[in-house]
């Protein structure tokens, strides 16, 4: 097998990336050419709109070619389709033949969410360190792969969210979890004890995804589109997005909110923070919670 590396403006790199796959790539990934660098560019869509982007100012177009592909005859037509002038080659290179759904699960080991909250991949849920875990009956375990929609628990944002719904008592209330990408944190609360569990996303995969792991954490949870949320208010809304989505929902997630209940807000950069605050003052008076790795979760209680 062999690594085909191509630099690409973001006006070329996903033409480029198309083209590997229709003459025959295994697989074709486009990363930020500047990525864990000072000029590395977060890439990020609005709510109920497509993203207009799809790459980087600079971009790496990697590519996985068959041992018997004629590397020669592809760069060749690559030229006539783009024009030499428009890409640069950067590398092929031979790699070594794995098992590449081992690799990627070795990537992912059971992951502990403030005191008591277990995230454990189906590759993990019978090995001897999850067994001793499930020992413990204060502890939480729920089955989560990595997947399509967004949402490991590994990222800041999700493991204060996570954090928030574990220190308040939930039992018998009300949540909706309006972003909820993988499901991970309406999961969370239904074993809470949440009597009630609502999660929206926009993006019907995520919907999907996120059915699909409550049905194997054995929680009755309501997922669907935002068109599809049933009317009524909540204890508890938790919205873990990113700041400027947050901003064009603040009257929507503060009007879902039941008086004396409580909104989350993470997805937040430390920076962000107070504009966020100054932001919802008008429906709900906000202030931090907790910050983990430069973000900020954010409540506040409806009043009554």
């Amino acid at each position: 097998m062999r690594e085909l590396i191509i630099h690409g403006n973001e006006e070329i790199a996903e033409d480029i990336s198309d083209f590997l796959l229709d003459h025959g790539a295994l697989s074709v990934s486009v990363e930020d050419a500047d990525r864990d660098t000072d000029d590395e560019q977060p890439l990020y869509g609005e709510p109920g709109m497509e993203l207009s982007t799809f790459a980087w100012q600079r971009n790496n177009v990697i590519a996985l070619l068959d041992d018997d592909t004629d590397v020669q005859a592809l760069l060749l037509s690559l030229a006539v389709e783009f024009g030499e002038d428009e890409y640069t080659v950067a590398s092929l290179v031979d790699v070594e033949d794995k098992d590449w759904v081992r690799v990627t699960q070795t990537q992912f080991d059971p992951m502990k969410l403030g005191e008591r909250i277990w995230i454990v991949p189906s590759w993990h849920m019978d090995s001897h360190d999850v067994l001793q875990i499930r020992q413990d009956k204060s502890n939480m375990v729920i089955q989560l792969d990595p997947g399509m929609a967004f949402g490991t628990g590994s990222h800041a944002t999700t493991r204060l969210c996570a954090e928030w719904l574990e220190q308040h008592p939930l039992a018998g209330k009300s949540v909706l979890d309006y972003g909820c990408g993988s499901g991970i944190l309406s999961i969370i609360a239904a074993k809470l004890q949440a009597l009630d569990v609502l999660g929206v996303d926009i993006d019907p995969q995520s919907v999907e995804t996120a059915r699909g792991n409550a049905l194997i954490n054995q929680c009755q949870i309501y997922y669907g589109l935002p068109n599809e949320l049933p009317e009524g208010r909540y204890d508890v809304v938790v919205a873990n997005i990113l700041a400027n989505p947050l901003k064009a929902l603040a009257p929507l997630l503060s009007n879902r909110v039941k008086p004396g209940g409580s909104l989350v807000l993470s997805g937040i950069l430390e920076g962000q923070y107070e504009q966020l605050i100054a932001f919802y003052r008008p429906w709900i008076q906000l202030e931090v919670w907790n910050a983990d790795e430069g973000w900020v979760c954010l409540h506040g209680i409806a009043d009554a």
